[in-house]
């Protein structure tokens, strides 16, 4: 039992990032209608601005931080000023693609400015150990779980209780009715993909400090689809609970069944899910009449 307990707090603390990933795509989603494929690059993107300004250059943690944070903002308004923006009220199909695109070409910036050497960020967090019972819980990934959790809970108050939550989730239904009813788009596709590449950054520089600054801190950001179609594209609440199961379950099959399995184990619950409940958990289920 207590290997059991291990497994789960371990695997949540973990899925707890996959859930802040999540979020971002979610939030994406609903705020454009588009499904960010880029979302692991700018993820790595402000790892590696993160690395730069407070490994490579000294400057203090706070300002690297906000640096770093300033930084993979002005990323995402780029890309979506001069990509995506000029595909408002174009199918929603060419903006996906373009994010796919979009991947390819931020792994490519990434490895021209920084190259392909492993990075590792100072500890921020205390590296103490917490102990409840048998189960030892570390006080960075307390640290970890505690953020992520205070990022998602302050962006479901953004989205539910503002008036710009409601205007995106307007935009998302249709972009030129929108436009026709008075809400500025592009003002819209501007600010949410500028809170995309905060959510993004700093999830990555969560990572980071674990795993380190590589090049596969995009891979690991794959692990949060699952965890998207499983809470379901509307729901940021749904990618918090996908994020969590993802990482407990990964981790329960690496200690239950073999380390190997873990890899994969987020693919199989997203064809699971895409079986039996294409819509997620807390997804809208849609029926298109002809």
């Amino acid at each position: 039992m207590d290997t059991f307990f291990q497994s789960f707090t371990s695997g949540a603390a973990v899925g707890m990032v996959y859930s802040l990933i999540a979020v971002g795509i979610v939030f994406i989603y609903r705020a454009t209608g588009v499904f960010n494929f880029a979302v692991g690059s700018m993820l790595a993107f402000g790892a590696y601005l993160m690395w730069t300004f407070f490994s490579s250059m000294e400057l203090p943690f706070l300002l690297s931080l906000l640096l770093a944070l300033l930084g993979a903002m002005l990323l995402a308004l780029l890309l979506e000023r001069f990509c995506l923006r000029p595909l408002i009220g174009e199918p929603l199909l060419s903006s996906v693609l373009l994010t796919l695109a979009l991947s390819y070409l931020l792994d490519g910036v990434v490895v021209g400015f920084w190259g392909t050497i492993d990075h590792e960020l100072p500890p921020i967090f205390p590296s103490s150990i917490v102990h409840l019972g048998e189960v030892a819980i570390s006080v960075e990934w307390i640290w970890t779980f505690s953020i992520s959790l205070f990022v998602i809970i302050l962006l479901i108050l953004f989205v539910n209780r503002s008036r710009i939550g409601l205007l995106m989730r307007a935009t998302c239904e249709d972009h030129v009715i929108a436009e026709a009813r008075g809400i500025n788009v592009e003002k819209i596709f501007s600010l949410a993909w500028a809170v995309c590449g905060l959510i993004t950054a700093i999830a990555g520089i969560l990572l980071a400090l674990h795993l380190g600054v590589s090049q596969s801190l995009p891979l690991i950001a794959l692990k949060a689809f699952p965890a998207v179609i499983f809470g379901g594209l509307e729901s940021i609440l749904g990618a918090c609970i996908g994020g969590l199961m993802v990482g407990i379950l990964e981790n329960l099959a690496g200690t239950y069944i073999a380390s190997w399995i873990m890899e994969i184990t987020p693919h199989i619950l997203l064809l699971l899910v895409l079986i039996f409940r294409p819509h997620g958990l807390f997804g809208l289920k849609t029926i298109e009449r002809i």
